[in-house]
């Protein structure tokens, strides 16, 4: 019996591509610097392709409409939202049933750190920006459904909430400490 002849080496000779070749057709997505998981130096980066659709912090910044401070404050803002929230929360098979009743779990360090910045955000910015980046970063509306909210449904409203925004924006990267008073001074005065 004659045996297999191999005619390639196992010696990897071509770095592979894992980036999708497919999308759905309404996806909208756009390529980010991550660092690389499987990386064998630190701060090595690789690029990869997130999801912007339900993502309208995500869709300004892939668009360049808004600077890395102004993106970094308002992840932060979503992080400390998601940390202080105490909604409706899901049943724990583990505890103890005790005909229905359940006793509320006490609130931690970093949620009341969360809540503590969410109140000078809200004083920073005031009752209207507050409820602005809250419907956007939050709730993930978009200027023109936000118009819709308020009854105001122009194009000169839309570019006051999209303007009023990035200043909100703008004020949680100074708050967060992503940004300085004299860089965003300059920033501003570069528009």
């Amino acid at each position: 019996m004659a045996r297999a002849r191999r005619n390639k080496s196992y010696k990897l000779t071509k770095i592979h591509d894992r980036r999708s070749r497919e999308v759905p057709f309404n996806a909208e997505v756009a390529e980010v610097e991550v660092d690389n998981p499987l990386a064998l130096d630190p701060g090595e980066k690789i690029m990869a392709v997130r999801s912007v659709r339900s993502d309208p912090l995500g869709r300004l910044h892939a668009h360049h409409q808004i600077d890395e401070a102004q993106y970094r404050g308002g992840r932060a803002f979503q992080n400390d939202w998601e940390r202080a929230e105490r909604g409706p929360q899901a049943m724990d098979p583990t505890r103890e049933y005790v005909d229905g009743a359940r006793t509320r779990e006490p609130v931690t360090e970093s949620q009341r750190q969360a809540v503590l910045r969410l109140n000078r955000v809200e004083r920073e910015l005031g009752t209207d920006g507050a409820a602005l980046v809250h419907d956007v970063l939050v709730l993930g509306l978009t200027m023109d459904e936000i118009g819709q909210r308020r009854a105001v449904r122009t194009q000169r409203w839309n570019d006051y909430f999209a303007r009023r925004f990035r200043e909100c924006l703008d004020r949680l990267a100074l708050i967060y400490g992503f940004a300085t008073e004299t860089g965003t001074l300059r920033a501003g005065q570069r528009r």
